[in-house]
């Protein structure tokens, strides 16, 4: 057993070690890109070994892939959405004026930090960064809980204010930036790194594999870790003191608090904190319990979400087609494909099998097609990912494993090949589906999204959705080509 155990840690400290060389920016395809995957053929034979009959997220860890989702949110983002719809903002005083700001500059940031964030090319605030810096940057600190739409900026939100925070001559840990997976950990870091490269400012990770004798007092300004190894470091090893910190931070916070073993850790660590500290919580989706639980960890926050209905871009037509089996959805696709020019398409899927089959059928009829699943690595998942951001691969197949995950330009159309639902209700799943339709339409463009309904159930679903989100779905007919060409106007 205890042979078992050391070849078990030896294995996790060889995988963060590989992870530590994955450098997630716009350079780094240039000089460290990953040996490509297979051809499509060869990769088609290796899924169907590795898939089961089974829908996506039942038969895997729920809890692992919310989490695993999460990291992929910010993989692959260059730009940021264009989102023009307004916040609503809750404060402790609601007669003190609310303020924004059109220019970085109107901040008052050193020189040193402004000139991190011009180098990472932004060039002004996104509308949630409009609304938020200022709050998080006033005196006295304010704790926050803050809701945006996916690719708004929300990371270089809390890293630049965070940054703001640190006296760089204190050599101690003054922030500290908890996330679901070490992954995700990591992609934090590296923005955190390259937006403080003008500075004297020093980042570590409290993550698996990151060793350091006891007695050890860590010397960084700021803490970006996992809360399992983050609790060791506090607690067991005493590695740094949690009441000097003057900035924490929950990242995807609605996975950090719905998940037990993550929301006991942080609140651990919330309680030793100062009365002080400023506490903040990120993400992109709030359920309303776990709004309700966030408010009872952060106390007096801000709040700044989206109302339901501007969650949905408008920038993106919605349709749905009428078919009867997977054959005559895939008969529309190719009706689809045939009559417009599409840029590059996302596909998602409710079964592995289902992918499997589609990914063979495409690759079959001469399209440049990648698949990704929960059964393929993390590391492999980035490969594709890569590929398909430089337009190798045209269609991405996928399940709700990148539901939440590419920002890509190119991408402008999204098909449902199967309606996202809540597992065992029948009942259409709001949140996957804003997610999904979300993966086009991105950075301002106009995006389509298409969904195959083959029975009545479904089609009542496509009724809930619209209803839900108060946007049209357009019935579309597939072998009028006239009506097709349509889209595109």
């Amino acid at each position: 057993m205890a042979d078992w155990a050391n070849l078990l840690e030896e294995t996790d400290v060889a995988i963060a070690k590989e992870v530590d060389k994955i450098h997630i920016t716009e350079d780094s395809n240039k000089s460290e890109e990953p040996t490509p995957p297979a051809p499509a053929a060869a990769a088609v034979a290796a899924a169907a070994v590795a898939t089961e009959n089974t829908p996506e997220n039942p038969s895997e860890d729920p809890e692992k892939l919310k989490a695993e989702n999460s990291f992929f949110t910010k993989v692959l983002r260059s730009q940021l959405v264009e989102s023009k719809t307004e916040v609503e903002i809750q404060q402790r005083d609601p007669n003190s004026p609310l303020y924004s700001v059109k220019t970085f500059e109107e901040l008052k940031l050193k020189t040193s930090l402004l000139e991190g964030v011009y180098g990472m090319g932004f060039n002004k605030p996104s509308k949630i960064q409009e609304t938020a810096l200022p709050m998080l940057m006033c005196d006295p600190p304010q704790n926050m809980i803050a809701q945006s739409q996916s690719g708004t900026g929300k990371t270089a939100a809390f890293v630049l204010a965070t940054l703001s925070r640190i006296d760089e001559a204190a050599k101690y840990p003054q922030a500290l930036i908890l996330a679901p997976t070490y992954e995700l950990a990591l992609q934090i870091g590296e923005v955190l790194q390259r937006m403080a490269s003008r500075t004297e400012i020093v980042v570590e990770h409290a993550i698996r594999g990151k060793r350091y004798a006891r007695g050890t007092r860590i010397g960084a300004h700021i803490i970006v870790g996992t809360p399992g190894t983050t609790v060791d470091w506090v607690f067991k090893l005493k590695f740094f003191d949690p009441r000097q910190l003057r900035v924490f931070v929950l990242d995807e916070a609605d996975v950090m608090v719905s998940q037990q073993g993550h929301q006991e850790q942080s609140i651990r660590i919330k309680k030793t904190l100062d009365p002080r500290c400023q506490c903040l919580l990120f993400s992109a989706t709030y359920e309303e319990d776990v709004m309700r639980f966030a408010q009872t960890v952060i106390p007096d926050p801000i709040l700044i979400k989206l109302k339901r209905e501007e969650q949905s871009l408008d920038t993106i037509k919605q349709f749905y087609v009428m078919c009867n089996n997977e054959s005559e959805k895939y008969e529309s696709l190719c009706n689809i494909y045939g009559t417009i020019t599409i840029g590059q398409t996302m596909i998602f899927c409710k079964m592995k099998t289902t992918a499997t089959w589609l990914l063979k059928k495409m690759a079959e009829d001469g399209h440049a097609v990648a698949m990704l699943t929960s059964d393929i690595s993390i590391e492999d998942r980035l490969v594709t990912l890569n590929r398909f951001r430089e337009g190798r691969e045209k269609v991405l197949i996928t399940t709700n494993v990148c539901a939440r995950g590419i920002d890509i330009e190119q991408v402008t159309v999204v098909i449902n090949f199967d309606l996202p639902i809540v597992h065992g209700s029948g009942t259409p799943d709001m949140e996957t589906y804003l997610h999904r339709i979300g993966r086009t339409g991105r950075f301002g463009k106009k995006g389509i999204a298409i969904n195959f309904v083959d029975n009545a159930e479904t089609l009542r679903m496509i009724k809930q959705i619209q209803n839900y989100f108060n946007k049209e779905i357009v019935k579309l007919n597939t072998d009028d080509s006239d009506e097709i060409e349509g889209l595109v106007c």
